[in-house]
């Protein structure tokens, strides 16, 4: 990449980045001011709770900014085999527990990716080579609709009896 090149893609990413960390603060804002109870209520057929969403986007974050930039396995990075293990709620998991870990994996997103180019391309995901372009827009795509999870399941939670 040129350094013009480089030079006209740095809005785009400050953008995508400003995005990504929106949905990364509504999605864990969440939980906040609901109770242990509340946060581990299963209101649909799935595994998903707004406690296990904000769980699942941890996975997600080191999925996509370590797994596929490091190329280790999720094996080596302690995180579940498979997206729908990563809803599973655990006895120690806590509104405090996880949403700190979210916080650290999106820290530690950040600052994997701070390096690279927008059309740098990561080796380590299971699709294949992907640009970090990609990535950032399936993050982006992968929040919002988890973030529009979290608006509902709260919704029925906190609605009037």
């Amino acid at each position: 990449m040129t350094l013009a090149e480089d030079n006209l893609n740095q809005p785009i990413r400050i953008q995508f980045e400003a995005f990504i960390d929106e949905h990364r603060r509504a999605l864990n804002e969440c939980l906040n001011g609901l109770t242990e109870e509340q946060v581990r209520r299963s209101l649909v057929p799935s595994r998903t709770t707004l406690l296990g969403l904000v769980k699942h986007a941890t996975f997600v974050e080191k999925v996509w900014f370590d797994e596929a930039i490091t190329c280790r396995s999720r094996a080596e990075i302690g995180i579940p085999a498979t997206p729908d293990e990563s809803f599973i709620l655990d006895d120690g998991d806590t509104i405090a527990s996880i949403q700190q870990a979210h916080r650290e994996a999106c820290e530690a997103s950040r600052r994997a990716s701070s390096s690279l180019g927008l059309d740098d391309m990561l080796n380590g995901n299971r699709r294949g080579p992907l640009p970090l372009r990609w990535v950032y827009l399936h993050m982006l795509r992968e929040l919002a609709q988890h973030c529009g999870h979290a608006d509902i399941l709260r919704e029925q939670i906190t609605a009037p009896k």
